[in-house]
C-alpha cells in the first residue's frame, strides 16, 4: 500500500473536481502536478518533478515525457498557464484567467506577479494589428529584486 501524498488529500479531491469541470479525466498524475503547484508558483518542471517525486505518482508511474504531456494538457485547458522568461526554463502556475504580467530578477531569477493597471485584456494595443484580432498581451519586466540590490529601498 503506498502512503497519501498531497494528491489524495482535500487539495487532491478538488484538483480532481476541477479537472472533471474541464473535461479531462482525473488521473493521479494530473492531480498530483496541480497540488504540487499550490503555494509554488512559477515552479519549472524538473521542480515539479521534485515535488511529487520522480518516476511515480500516488497510482502510477509519471515519466519525464509523461509530466511534459500533462503539463501541456492541463495548459491547453486553461487550468495552469505556462510563462518562458527568456533564458529561463519553462514556469507553471495556477493563477490563470486573470490579467496578470510578471516581474523577473535578473540576478536571482526570482519572479512575481504583477496585477495588470488597465484590468482587461490586453493590457497594451500594438500599433499596428498585421489583420490580428487581438486578445492578449503578456508583459515581463526585468531588473533586480532588493535582495539582489543588496536589500537597498525600491527607487523611484
Amino acid at each position: 500500500m503506498t502512503s497519501p501524498t498531497p494528491a489524495d488529500g482535500a487539495a487532491g479531491h478538488a484538483a480532481g473536481d476541477l479537472l472533471k469541470r474541464k473535461g479531462l479525466r482525473s488521473t493521479a498524475q494530473r492531480r498530483a502536478i496541480l497540488t504540487a503547484l499550490l503555494g509554488h508558483p512559477h515552479s519549472t518542471a524538473s521542480e515539479l518533478e521534485a515535488r511529487i517525486g520522480p518516476g511515480s505518482t500516488a497510482g502510477g508511474r509519471l515519466s519525464r515525457q509523461g509530466l511534459y504531456n500533462v503539463l501541456d494538457d492541463l495548459t491547453r485547458a486553461r487550468l495552469i498557464r505556462c510563462i518562458e522568461p527568456a533564458g529561463s526554463p519553462a514556469r507553471f502556475e495556477l493563477r490563470v484567467g486573470d490579467n496578470h504580467h510578471h516581474l523577473v530578477c535578473r540576478g536571482c531569477g526570482l519572479i512575481e506577479d504583477v496585477d495588470c493597471s488597465v484590468g482587461v485584456a490586453p493590457c497594451l494595443e500594438p500599433v499596428e494589428d498585421k489583420g490580428f484580432v487581438i486578445d492578449e498581451a503578456e508583459i515581463i519586466w526585468w531588473g533586480l529584486c532588493a535582495s539582489c540590490r543588496g536589500g537597498t529601498a525600491t527607487e523611484s
